[in-house]
């Protein structure tokens, strides 16, 4: 059993590794950097994580349970308001785990098993999307036909799993910067406005004032 020093130390070298991952890229930053980052020796990161690969896989299971677990609750959502707040929690995990999906291709190729495990997720999110989807229309919540229901849902995931690789793009923006999950998640609710019923569409002009003015 490990100590809850030893615990302690493996968390720590977690979320450092985390922070700089996200701040100066996955290709940048070495095990030397980490333990430096840390103050710690590079023999002693070692102990904990015998190599960079490790870490990065203790980081992807995590940022894999938590869309597990927003996965898991998209049938439930019934309102409008509800899906805003899904979308904005689905984004702030992106968001804490923004090296990922930003630097997708360069973790796939150094790490293809991650790579797989991010196919399979993709997956699981196209079809907890579609499930949300065919919740929003049963409750009345959207106005739309199975075949326009699917095509939303690939949208929503397409839209989601894009957003930091956009955000790189936008001019005026640091590359690796963080970025807003609320207004994000308002752009991506604006993919459902076309079909919102009239009862929903109240909640729809608050968000539109609050982020756009």
């Amino acid at each position: 059993m490990a100590s809850s020093s030893s615990t302690s130390t493996r968390d720590r070298i977690l979320q450092a590794s985390l922070g700089l991952f996200n701040a100066q890229g996955l290709a940048a930053v070495s095990t030397h950097k980490i333990a430096a980052e840390l103050g710690i020796s590079p023999g002693n990161l070692h102990y904990h994580f015998k190599a960079k690969q490790l870490i990065v896989e203790w980081l992807f299971r995590r940022f894999e349970q938590r869309l597990e677990a927003l996965n898991g609750s998209s049938a439930s959502i019934a309102a409008i308001d509800d899906l805003w707040l899904a979308l904005h929690l689905r984004f702030e995990a992106i968001d804490a785990y923004r090296f990922i999906y930003r630097d997708m291709a360069f973790l796939a190729s150094e790490y293809p098993a991650l790579g797989q495990r991010a196919q399979a997720l993709t997956a699981q999110n196209l079809l907890a999307a579609q499930a949300l989807c065919e919740g929003l229309v049963a409750s009345g919540v959207i106005e739309t036909s199975a075949e326009q229901a699917r095509i939303l849902a690939l949208q929503m995931v397409f839209t989601t799993t894009c957003w930091l690789s956009f955000e790189r793009l936008v001019p005026g923006r640091d590359a690796l910067a963080q970025a807003d999950p609320g207004l994000a998640a308002f752009y991506t609710l604006t993919l459902v406005s076309p079909y919102v019923s009239s009862e929903s569409r109240a909640y729809l002009d608050y968000l539109r004032a609050k982020y756009l003015g």
